[in-house]
């Protein structure tokens, strides 16, 4: 086979082989329990976005304020984009900024959305280092994929529960994360014919990609959870999104290991 054959036929693959697997541990979730799961949701973004994106988007960039400031600008980007998505929401249907405060089951698709376009970039990057891997020597592309499959899967498990808990059905949630996962194979190729730029581009990706989680998991996850003021409830939500972080670090540090 030839290296770009490699890189689709490992990026494909990996893509789908993720979103399979995460799809076996959340799709098993109950509609009653996605509410409560949505904990380890968070802690799974939030770990990814401070343990692996944004220290690997530090530590590459040649500009640390310009890296900051695509952060903070994808932050507001995604405020626009939800708000774009509310006023729609709000000329087609019922709209919940003019009902009164009821409790509801989901946020009309808004989080999900938000969710969706940062996977995609994030696995537009990891197509991007596969590529690179094999551009080097086919073991060391093998291995790389590898560690990025595992890298990814408690991130798509977390996905899947977003996206549920944001009104879609399971076979929708199934099928946008694997489109999202074609991105993976959009970057292997992109990156075989210019991997200079592809490379250089890598920083503005995953800021992107980190600003999407950190505006999904703080402005509307969490704010979700203080629904929930018990404190046997607020036990379990701390407790699960500890165990969000815990499962993002293990499986790191299991990546880069591996790596």
């Amino acid at each position: 086979m030839s290296t770009l054959s490699w890189i689709v036929a490992v990026t494909l693959l990996g893509g789908v082989l993720s979103v399979v697997i995460a799809s076996l541990f959340a799709l098993r979730a109950s509609a009653a329990q996605v509410p409560m799961l949505i904990s380890y949701a968070v802690g799974a973004l939030l770990g990814a976005v401070f343990i692996e994106v944004l220290p690997h988007a530090f530590s590459i960039t040649t500009s640390v304020q310009t890296t900051a400031a695509t952060i903070l600008g994808g932050i507001l980007l995604f405020f626009v984009l939800e708000k774009l998505v509310l006023w729609r929401h709000c000329h087609q249907e019922e709209c919940e900024a003019h009902d009164p405060p009821v409790e509801i089951n989901h946020d009309h698709g808004r989080s999900g959305l938000m969710i969706l376009i940062g996977d995609t970039f994030h696995n537009f990057v990891d197509g991007i280092l596969v590529a690179a891997a094999f551009l080097a020597n086919i073991e060391l592309g093998l291995v790389t994929a590898a560690a990025i499959i595992a890298h990814e899967i408690p991130q798509e498990v977390g996905d899947f529960l977003i996206l549920l808990h944001s009104g879609y059905t399971k076979r929708a949630a199934l099928l946008l994360n694997l489109m999202s996962s074609t991105a993976m194979v959009l970057g292997g190729v992109l990156a075989y014919f210019t991997l200079t730029t592809a490379q250089n581009l890598i920083p503005t990706f995953l800021a992107l990609a980190a600003a999407s989680m950190l505006y999904v998991s703080v402005a509307d996850l969490i704010p979700g959870l203080h629904r929930r003021p018990e404190l046997k409830s607020t036990f379990q939500q701390v407790v699960l999104i500890g165990l969000g972080i815990a499962t993002i670090w293990v499986v790191g540090e299991l990546a880069h290991s591996i790596a």
